[in-house]
């Protein structure tokens, strides 16, 4: 049923809309057919996207004949936009000879070690960073050029505060630059626009270009005055006013409407590419194509191809690689960008190895399975121990709890997503007991907005978000909503003081459906260590460890929280130990049955273990 709205526009409810259920962008367009004529079709545009509902606009011949109420058949219809704009990446990685960049091999580059630039950072404290100042230097230097520099950034080792210096560095050392800073989503975007002109730079200088299908209600304030935000819409300005910035941030995405502006080959010297394990790999070509000399250009990707990778729904296209990043690419398949005797080569990658984020017991795991143990705690030492005297910790000084549930594997007969209401009353009751000992008993204080909670499965963090208010309402606190419920992919590149992780599953039926499509926590490694890499102070993972141990990587973190003392809930091995000492029995009254006296003894033990 359409309403109209606002006069001209008309109204549509589209429950799910706010989840991408479906996904649907301003700008986008759909077909509509009166109940009553069925060979009319009606041909509309998406004005809005809200909570729950589209605002739509259509032509004279529609508004001539609604009537408020009126029933619609509605089809929205796929934007074939984003994937026109990547094929003609690809057409064009070809003519722009992009082979060395995309395919890169050691090169004897002029820039040696001992030609690096000494340099006077911005940001002081990165010079205490080894890691992070040498590739700094590299990056100024160009040392890997025609290959890309990667930047390889574990969780927490602050590689998006390396990009943002580099980038300084270039715009104030090399007069003739023009860089152009991308990243597959807008927040990244805007997180790294919000760095580069917070100090030093001059703001005239740099450009946050947005798309026109953005919402202008999620512009930052503080960047509208240098983005295209005129009012209430997004405007492009002329191509020789694009091209008088030093420094252009965009979605890797939106960077094709450089190309289509027609600037002109080589006018960047540098493209960094942040988050870039995140991205499919045409679309990392996007702001390279057609807009960067191969040869005196410099490519920056920073990443980590230990954590998500591109959300790739297609079986076909993960069947042809497109579920591998150009970052995982290139760290897996060249040895320019693999360890030799050990270490990398800074001349074309550096890998981070301070993490400024987590306690050291919340590290462990995650650093020992991906990162070869070499990750070192640097993380404020107040903050990281705000948890350590927790009176809810099974171990004091251990913050990590593993919390074991029997629950049930759910689902609604109008959804395919899983819920397990156990798990969210478990969950439930540590976020109580986090409020009610808010500031009490020598603990620090903390809000909402400082915990997360993890799901893998939509209609259980619905779940969680009407636990949460109904905690709130016995709590009489009014901001529970501040806390942020997600999914892994969602909370990529973001932290809080305390995480939450339900895990869901408590069934093994459905577990070869979810590695089919990529769903939930079992057998999916990059999952996991984003999951558990996000807290600072506290990890709490509520989940049925009899599931969880067939995965290898979470059989080690629960084992890990048992040998510590931070496993509580049901036990996993009584099953198990049970099974395994009948079956040693049953062995041993088979090779004794034939001894005198023998048997007997073996039966009494027997019905002893019964």
């Amino acid at each position: 049923i359409l309403w109209v709205f606002m006069g001209s526009l008309i109204y549509l409810p589209v429950l799910g809309v706010s989840e991408n259920r479906p996904s649907v962008l301003r700008g986008d367009e759909l077909v509509v057919c009166p109940e009553n004529e069925r060979n009319v079709k009606y041909r509309g545009y998406v004005h809005s996207v809200h909570l729950d509902s589209v605002t739509l606009g259509f032509g004279a011949k529609l508004l001539n004949i609604f009537i408020e109420g009126m029933k619609f058949s509605v089809e929205f219809i796929m934007n074939r936009l984003t994937l026109r704009v990547q094929h003609r990446a690809v057409e064009l990685a070809v003519t722009s000879n992009l082979r060395h960049v995309l395919f890169p091999a050691e090169t004897s580059s002029s820039c040696q070690n001992s030609n690096l630039p000494k340099l006077t950072l911005f940001n002081r404290l990165l010079e205490k960073n080894p890691e992070q100042y040498h590739a700094i230097q590299h990056i100024v230097a160009g040392s890997s050029r025609p290959a890309p520099y990667l930047l390889f950034g574990p969780p927490g080792t602050g590689k998006t505060v390396t990009l943002v210096e580099a980038i300084k560095q270039i715009e104030k050392t090399q007069t003739n630059c023009h860089i152009l800073a991308c990243a597959p989503s807008n927040s990244a975007a805007d997180l790294l626009c919000k760095r580069i002109v917070e100090t030093h730079v001059d703001k005239h200088k740099v450009y946050r270009m947005y798309a026109s299908c953005l919402d202008p209600r999620v512009v930052p304030e503080e960047l509208k005055a240098c983005s295209n935000l005129v009012g209430d819409t997004f405007s492009y300005p002329d191509k020789e006013t694009l091209m008088s910035y030093k420094i252009i941030v965009s979605t890797m995405m939106t960077a094709g409407r450089l190309v289509t502006g027609g600037i002109p080959f080589g006018h960047f010297t540098h493209v960094f590419l942040d988050e870039a394990g995140h991205a499919v790999e045409p679309e990392c070509l996007i702001p390279l194509a057609g807009l960067l000399d191969p040869e005196s250009g410099q490519v920056v990707l920073a990443g980590d191809h230990k954590q998500l990778g591109p959300i790739v729904r297609s079986p076909f296209a993960l069947q042809y690689g497109m579920g591998v990043s150009f970052l995982e690419r290139l760290m897996c398949d060249f040895s320019l960008y693999q360890k030799q005797n050990g270490v990398f080569n800074n001349r074309y990658v550096t890998k981070l190895l301070r993490n400024y984020r987590s306690h050291p017991a919340i590290l462990k795991i995650p650093n020992e399975l991906f990162y070869d143990g070499e990750l070192q705690v640097c993380a404020d030492e107040m903050l990281r121990n705000s948890f350590c005297g927790w009176e809810h910790l099974p171990e004091e000084n251990f913050p990590v709890i593993f919390h074991g549930v029997t629950g049930i594997d759910q689902r609604e007969a109008s959804s395919p997503s899983f819920f397990n209401v156990a798990e969210v009353e478990v969950l439930m009751d540590y976020v109580k007991k986090l409020m009610q000992t808010n500031g009490k008993k020598g603990m620090g204080t903390i809000s909402p907005r400082d915990i997360g909670i993890i799901a893998p499965y939509r209609k259980q963090v619905q779940k969680i978000r009407k636990g949460l208010e109904k905690v709130g309402k016995d709590l009489r606190l009014n901001n529970m909503d501040a806390v942020k419920v997600g999914s892994v992919e969602e909370f990529q590149g973001q932290e809080r003081r305390v995480i939450m992780v339900s895990t869901v599953r408590s069934s093994t039926d459905y577990l070869q459906m979810d590695q089919k499509f990529h769903l939930g926590f079992v057998k999916n490694e990059k999952r996991f260590n984003v999951a558990v890499t996000r807290a600072k102070a506290l990890l709490i993972v509520v989940g049925n460890p009899r599931v969880l141990k067939s995965d290898s990587t979470w059989a080690r973190f629960i084992q890990y929280c048992r040998d510590e003392g931070g496993y509580i809930g049901i036990e996993m091995e009584e099953e198990h130990v049970m099974f395994e000492r009948l079956t040693a029995l049953c062995i041993t009254l088979e090779s004794q049955v034939e001894e005198s006296g023998v048997q007997q003894n073996v039966e009494l033990e027997w019905r002893n273990e019964m």
